[in-house]
């Protein structure tokens, strides 16, 4: 039977349920943390869940748990610990750190600890007198310290998962691709409706929406630091790309439009689409909202219009947003969800929303706004 590690999937605050059900559909049970979504997996799962989810910031292994309130507690449990397991001998092992209201507050000391601790026992097992080459793979360690209780992780994902690689350029305030998809899947939208983003920005909400729809694993061009690691066999990252491969389901015609009034961020997420291979996907438009011209029905609306942050002009926002009101007003089986920290949005778009999630964009506060069309049930 193959090794289980407890595995965390990293989540932006308020999307856990999301990361959760991603992790879910990989096959996975889960259980839910602020922040955080664990779950116990095969080092096969590691390949999968870097290469498969959307949603989730980072993948890490928690190595250990326990709790300390004393620095010798934490370099003797830290030591105790198997990093050697994990750890091949010349591994490089930067060392990261937090602490919330706890005994040992001094993060610096604590990521200190924490490393001649794994330095020892790495020595001790391989039997060196002198210090570690750290010449090889990367292994990036994180030491957690929250209310005295002390959690431990590997890195495996390495760049975080919004990096897809395939944003080659970006506007001022650009939507993390991890948050596009999230919205995304925080709708009931599928692949066979039209969407349409009238504020895309570089563009990431519609490429997001590209490789949903066509369910193309969105780390499929990129690569992980786990990839160097010595227990993560070759044959896992075949057999994982191979699912990736067989999943894949190029032939979806989509109908996804891309709009934004600077021609500029067009042409930019022109080109991200370009570097995604999904340029024949997405149609895009230079507009401004007003000029919004709807022919279909039971379509899509998910955007993240400019708001207080990234444009002083409360009043250009505001004709906007009445304008881009009215104008859905006249589409009642269209949904229409938005992403903003404008909280008179509702006031100004001329109606309340059927439902409303709190959210986190970076370090704004935002609400979703969800208006579900009239055929649309939740």
């Amino acid at each position: 039977m193959a090794e289980k590690f407890t595995l965390i999937a990293t989540a932006a605050m308020g999307l856990e349920s999301v990361v959760a059900r991603e992790v879910q559909h990989l096959g996975y049970e889960t259980r839910v943390e602020n922040g955080k979504v664990f779950f116990e997996a095969d080092a096969a799962a590691i390949a999968r869940c870097n290469l498969w989810l959307r949603s989730a910031d980072r993948l890490k292994i928690l190595v250990g748990n326990f709790p300390a309130t004393t620095f010798d507690e934490l370099f003797e449990q830290t030591k105790n610990l198997p990093w050697d397991h994990f750890i091949s001998e010349d591994g490089a092992i930067p060392v990261s750190g937090k602490s919330h209201k706890s005994k040992l507050f001094s993060v610096s000391d604590c990521q200190a600890i924490t490393k001649k601790a794994i330095v020892e026992r790495m020595k001790n097992k391989h039997g060196l007198a002198s210090k570690l080459p750290e010449t090889g793979a990367l292994y990036k360690v994180e030491v957690s310290i929250v209310k005295d209780d002390v959690s431990l992780t590997l890195d495996t994902s390495g760049v975080g998962l919004h990096k897809r690689g395939y944003r080659i350029g970006q506007g001022e305030a650009p939507l993390k691709e991890t948050m596009a998809a999230a919205l995304i899947l925080l709708t009931n939208w599928k692949p066979d409706a039209p969407l349409i983003d009238p504020f895309c920005g570089s563009g990431t909400i519609p490429i997001e929406a590209a490789l949903i729809g066509q369910n193309i694993a969105p780390g499929f061009n990129r690569s992980f630091a786990c990839e160097d690691w010595q227990f993560m066999k070759q044959r896992y990252w075949d057999t994982a790309f191979e699912e990736v491969e067989d999943l894949a389901n190029y032939d979806q015609v989509l109908d996804i439009i891309g709009s934004d009034i600077d021609h500029k961020m067009v042409q930019v997420a022109q080109e991200n689409a370009k570097e995604a291979g999904l340029q024949d996907l997405i149609t895009w438009k230079q507009m401004q909202v007003s000029d919004l011209s709807i022919k279909k029905e039971n379509g899509y609306i998910i955007g993240n219009p400019p708001y207080g942050q990234r444009l002083s002009d409360q009043e250009h926002i505001h004709t906007f947003t009445k304008a881009f009101g009215k104008i859905m007003q006249q589409h009642p089986s269209w949904s229409v969800y938005i992403l903003t920290a404008d909280e008179s949005f509702e006031k100004y778009y001329g109606q309340k929303a059927t439902k409303k999630r709190k959210l986190f964009n970076g370090f704004i506060k935002t609400d979703f706004y969800q208006y579900f069309g009239e055929k649309i049930n939740g």
